[in-house]
């Protein structure tokens, strides 16, 4: 009798567990955008009901372990989400994707890539859009961001061809770069002026960053929303998300011209009635003192009436000794961009 009921529940375990064996499979997709069948990358695969769930590869696909007729819940940033019913009978599925513009409104890219919900966020950060930033012409990026973020002050060297340097929420070292961290899709970009303190100032690092090409600009503005980014970030972060081709319809080309003429607008005044030299003395033989005062690089020479004296440009002869009022003026031409 014994030996009976032991061969009996052997039999029954044997049976359940060839049945659950039997009520999962494998199973392998794809997810798609809808609107313009790009694979989706990161998207959430989850069993409804369950806690079993994964996420798909750079390349859209997904594979996971499904009871049969399941449901699987896939959600993704700025997409709808959607359910879809599978069985035992499908090995490989093609679930796209509806964009919902109304969602991304809300969301924000915070470090390292993560978006999520501002209303979420335990931290200031303020998002521009490419129209924020491509509307104002600005040649280089970080004057566009000028007037347009809380607690951002923007000091422009020298127009156009000079370095523009960035300060959130103020100085907070005396002896650090103070800058924020750029990072732009996901690569650190170190933002400090080249040549700063010389004879020479050369144009910032994102100034090579073309706005027209900027999808959205997310500023972290304290060190809790930086803190993933580690000391670079101490004076805050400057996240820059450059136009994936998404929403690309046609051929996608889009064309943006402008152009910008940059004239003198003012000069010091110079006096025009003593020239080079000193004690009224002055007379040019190599500029290192071998003739008058030729050395001197102060105005205390002889008067600009016309008198001939041998000048740098005469090559030792007599030449008259007058005044060029337009001679700084005259350097200077009409810029372009």
């Amino acid at each position: 009798m014994s030996r009976v009921y032991k061969i009996l529940t052997f039999s029954l375990l044997a049976f359940f567990s060839n049945s659950v064996s039997a009520q999962s499979f494998q199973l392998k997709g794809i997810v798609y955008s809808k609107n313009h069948e790009v694979p989706l990358g990161g998207a959430s695969i989850q069993i409804k009901g369950t806690n079993l769930k994964t996420l798909t590869t750079d390349a859209g696909s997904f594979s996971l372990e499904v009871p049969e007729k399941s449901t699987l819940v896939v959600s993704y940033t700025s997409y709808k989400n959607i359910e879809v019913p599978v069985s035992f009978e499908q090995q490989f599925v093609t679930i796209k994707l509806e964009s919902n513009d109304q969602l991304l409104e809300e969301v924000v890219v915070t470090a390292l890539g993560i978006s999520k919900e501002k209303k979420s966020l335990g931290y200031a950060v303020q998002e521009l859009k490419a129209k924020d930033i491509s509307t104002s012409n600005e040649p280089n990026l970080v004057n566009a961001l000028s007037g347009k973020v809380a607690g951002v002050r923007i000091t422009n060297s020298q127009g156009d061809m000079g370095s523009a340097r960035i300060i959130i929420r103020g100085e907070t070292s005396i002896s650090g770069n103070n800058q924020p961290l750029f990072v732009v899709n996901g690569l650190p970009v170190d933002n400090s002026q080249l040549g700063a303190g010389g004879s020479r100032d050369y144009a910032n690092a994102i100034s090579d960053i073309n706005a027209n090409d900027i999808e959205s600009i997310s500023v972290l503005k304290g060190p809790n929303a930086a803190a993933l980014y580690g000391s670079r970030a101490a004076a805050g972060v400057i996240l820059i998300k450059t136009k994936s081709g998404k929403a690309t319809k046609g051929l996608g080309i889009s064309v943006n011209s402008e152009a910008t003429f940059q004239d003198l607008l003012t000069l010091p005044s110079y006096q025009n009635k003593f020239g080079q030299g000193s004690d009224g003395k002055f007379s040019y033989v190599d500029g290192k003192g071998g003739g008058i005062n030729d050395g001197t690089d102060e105005s205390w020479g002889p008067r600009l009436d016309g008198q001939l004296i041998p000048q740098f440009y005469s090559k030792g002869e007599p030449v008259p000794f007058v005044a060029h009022p337009n001679n700084v003026r005259d350097f200077f031409r009409t810029g372009y961009v």
